[in-house]
């Protein structure tokens, strides 16, 4: 049987990242989560939760009663979550405006979970992201507009991204049409968790970069020398491995991690 262009493996046998509009759901499978890794941590759920039931986010941590994104969520969806239990709250993603193989919102993380396209059905959308208080908020047809406002933002390449909330359980086995990874975890215990969870696996083109292709106007000259420390050919494998010791703070972790992803993309 001829595999279709979406299906075709590249030189290693790997399955490479579909280029499709979807939501997407982005994270880092490798950073600390309890006593082991995120990606471990999906296995054991078989679900992907909020950061109100996970503790953990890659953006701001004020996911809890009367905190920002409480505050915020209350103000979006009408106050619909307020005195649900943490495990109904909607999960944070975007629409892939751009059918990127890197995903929706590199931003917040090396991989992504891409969802099947009914997901798009059960999902609101607004431009800015959600911590600008954003006004313009609502189902899939809004997509039109908010697509327009992102491209004509002039935002940076790590901010411009259509948010989307998912409401209802996002169920590995049900709801995800594939995982798709860095290539730096091809036959790593990330890939080994991921193929677990029972899903398609693909792997986009990759991050990375030398310290020295980073801007050091765009985090500071002192994100740039702790990304010296972790080493001179840098992957997410590299990041992640920085995060999981606990020796150096996790926001200046994150925006290591903002550098390798704004200058780090092989196809750039």
């Amino acid at each position: 049987m001829t595999r279709s262009a979406h299906e075709r493996q590249d030189a290693g046998g790997h399955l490479p990242a579909a280029r499709v509009e979807a939501v997407t759901l982005q994270f880092h499978p490798d950073w600390p989560h309890g006593t082991g890794k995120v990606i471990e941590s999906m296995v054991a759920d078989r679900y992907y939760r909020s950061q109100f039931a996970t503790g953990i986010s890659n953006g701001g941590l004020t996911a809890f009663r009367g905190g920002d994104r409480w505050r915020w969520e209350s103000r979006l969806f009408a106050g619909r979550y307020d005195d649900g239990p943490a495990s109904e709250r909607p999960v944070y993603g975007a629409w892939n405006r751009r059918a990127d193989p890197y995903g929706g919102a590199i931003r917040f993380g090396s991989s992504y979970v891409r969802l099947r396209p009914e997901a798009i059905n059960r999902s609101t959308f607004c431009f800015p992201d959600s911590v600008l208080e954003p006004v313009d908020v609502g189902d899939a047809t809004l997509l039109p507009r908010l697509c327009r406002m992102a491209a004509e933002s002039g935002f940076d390449d790590l901010d411009a991204c259509v948010e989307a909330h998912v409401h209802g359980a996002v169920r590995f086995g049900a709801d995800v049409e594939a995982i798709v990874l860095d290539p730096c975890f091809i036959g790593m215990d990330v890939a080994d968790a991921a193929d677990r969870l029972g899903c398609r696996i693909e792997f986009h083109p990759g991050f990375r970069a030398s310290p020295d292709d980073f801007d050091p106007e765009y985090r500071g000259a002192h994100i740039v020398e702790l990304a010296r420390l972790l080493g001179d050919d840098l992957t997410p494998r590299i990041v992640g491995d920085a995060a999981r010791t606990g020796a150096h703070p996790p926001q200046a972790i994150k925006q290591v991690w903002h550098c390798l992803a704004r200058f780090g993309r092989v196809d750039s």
